[in-house]
């Protein structure tokens, strides 16, 4: 096992004149876990994605880093 960090942030949506219309928001804030490897880190973080969210997924940014 090692350890790794994980944070879930979702980006900032822009208009078409590149206006901010809603910003950047931190999801999950940085975690700490034990796992294997990263990928089952996130699977731990993608399954900590609020479900009121779900909807913008194209949106979500997943954060991994290993110690």
């Amino acid at each position: 096992m090692k350890l790794f960090e994980y944070a879930v942030f979702k980006d900032e949506k822009k208009d078409k004149e590149g206006n901010v219309i809603d910003g950047a928001t931190v999801l999950v804030p940085p975690t700490t876990v034990l796992a294997s490897d990263d990928k089952q880190v996130g699977i731990r973080a993608a399954k900590a994605i609020p479900e009121e969210h779900m909807d913008d997924l194209d949106r979500i940014q997943v954060v991994v880093r290993p110690f």
